[in-house]
């Protein structure tokens, strides 16, 4: 399936229906991040991709462009200034977070300015097992799908918030920050139990901790964290029904939820465990047990405990 065409194409309509929106201040913020995303993700990532060939350049545009939009949020925000700092600190430190890591790793490693991600590999090589043709435009059309994601579905939760009067914080948006909190704090638990288990077995099968109950707990609670978001928004999105037509209502809700589903086909089928686990079968001894016994995504008890399942890192 070429999830960048149809993610894209998706995005753009879901983008084009957002604009007819009755709300200037909505409209006025749409209509700023999808230019500022659109000179982003040509100039960071898709030039650097014609002229080298790798698809890692997305590690740099796609994260500094959330933070973009959380820049925008605490700049141009019409709304309760509370919430929108709030979202507009919560997109920030997202981005920039895995923005500034992404140029910093790639900088002492070499990843990224000389050499591409295991997982961009990875797209290559199922192009090319699938019969591809015109790989490049395809390669591009993913990239851009990120791209038209920050400008589309990941900004609508940011604006929604940031354009909403009330002064009122539900428990719809404290259930929101909680989760997110929660998963953020879950993602770097599993991170720091990798390399602490990393460290002392560097061949092995980092089965403790988080990563006994899912195979993929740092990607799990990334997904968590985009969800708590979309769960924040629900009440500031529901606000809008008597500001807006019923089919733009609808397309922002949609686009809104497209964000956590969005999520969840990028770190499970794009550039996340699927990819992941292609070159770890194939290098790691013992991996495919641990496939039989664990959880890929969603975290659940290990069916058996395998003996035979000796540690084996592998690059997440």
């Amino acid at each position: 399936m070429n999830f960048g065409i149809v993610l894209s194409s998706l995005f753009l309509l879901l983008f084009a229906g957002a604009l007819s929106a009755q709300s200037d201040a909505l409209t006025q913020l749409l209509v700023a991040n999808g230019a500022l995303q659109l000179i982003l993700f040509v100039f960071v990532a898709c030039l650097p991709y014609l002229r080298t060939g790798r698809m890692s350049f997305v590690d740099i545009a796609w994260p500094f462009g959330v933070a973009l939009i959380g820049a925008q949020v605490l700049y141009f925000s019409s709304g309760d200034t509370l919430r929108a700092t709030i979202v507009g600190c919560i997109y920030l430190f997202i981005g920039l977070r895995m923005g500034v890591g992404a140029v910093v790793m790639g900088a002492k490693t070499g990843v990224i300015f000389k050499t591409d991600f295991p997982r961009y590999q990875y797209r290559k090589v199922m192009f090319e097992q699938a019969g591809t043709q015109h790989i490049k435009f395809h390669t591009l059309a993913e990239i851009m799908a990120q791209g038209i994601a920050n400008m589309s579905v990941l900004a609508f939760p940011a604006f929604i918030m940031a354009i909403n009067p009330n002064t009122d914080i539900s428990n719809w948006e404290i259930a929101g920050l909680v989760l997110w909190g929660g998963a953020y704090l879950l993602e770097s638990i599993a991170d720091l139990q990798k390399l602490a288990f990393i460290a002392k077995n560097k061949h092995g099968v980092c089965n403790v901790g988080l990563w006994r109950y899912s195979r993929h707990p740092n990607y799990f609670s990334e997904w968590l964290v985009w969800t708590g978001i979309v769960i924040a928004t629900v009440p500031s999105w529901w606000a809008l029904q008597n500001q807006e037509s019923i089919t733009v209502w609808a397309l922002l809700g949609l686009g809104s939820v497209m964000a956590s589903v969005m999520l969840y086909i990028t770190l499970v089928y794009l550039t996340g465990a699927k990819p992941a686990e292609y070159f770890s079968v194939q290098k790691r001894a013992g991996y495919k047990a641990y496939q039989d016994t664990t959880s890929m995504f969603f975290p659940w008890f290990p069916k058996t405990e395998s003996r035979d399942v000796k540690p084996t890192a592998f690059n997440d």
